[in-house]
């Protein structure tokens, strides 16, 4: 895995052992990176169930001004913080270590872009909600979501499906306030 293009082009990214963290793709992050184009630079992107940082690394590296990773697990946390390292010089970057509903409640910056890898099965619509009630999207934002192809994403009724692709086994749903 690495940094596929922008100021960091290159990096390799530390990943865990083992299949506990499924990291994002090249071919799916660039595929993700390509369709949200002039929305990246200057903004302000929040990765949740973070993992690697893979999104929000690949985001900083094309510009982006900010990041805040959430992740839970010790071992990519370890990975997430190898690989910020590696960024010279060193972007804005926020790490929380905690679940992601409960990190959703205590945040309070809006963000341009949230990017969401979670276990594949996962139920968006709590995630969906909360990031709603706490108007942690801008209101031009995107929700990049990653699901399992065969996942049915079920949406709040506040928000609406603004682009779906898929990619191999992997479905990534473009979401924003409806």
């Amino acid at each position: 895995m690495r940094i596929i293009a922008g100021l960091a082009r290159g990096l390799t990214l530390a990943v865990p052992r083992g299949d506990a963290t499924r990291p994002t793709s090249d071919r799916v992050r660039e595929a993700i990176f390509s369709s949200l184009g002039a929305r990246v630079p200057g903004a302000n992107v929040l990765d949740l169930f973070a993992g690697t940082g893979a999104l929000g690394l690949e985001a900083l590296s094309r510009g982006a001004q900010s990041a805040v990773f959430v992740e839970n697990a010790r071992t990519a946390l370890d990975c997430l913080a190898k690989n910020l390292a590696g960024f010279k010089p060193a972007p804005v970057a926020k790490v929380v270590r905690g679940e992601v509903l409960r990190e959703l409640a205590r945040l309070t910056a809006p963000f341009h872009l949230i990017f969401a890898d979670p276990p594949y099965g996962t139920d968006f619509k709590p995630i969906l909600e909360t990031v709603r009630q706490r108007n942690l999207l801008m209101t031009d934002g995107l929700f990049v979501l990653e699901s399992a192809k065969r996942d049915v994403v079920v949406l709040p009724s506040e928000w609406r499906l603004h682009r779906e692709a898929v990619y191999g086994d992997t479905r990534v749903s473009y979401v924003a306030y409806g």
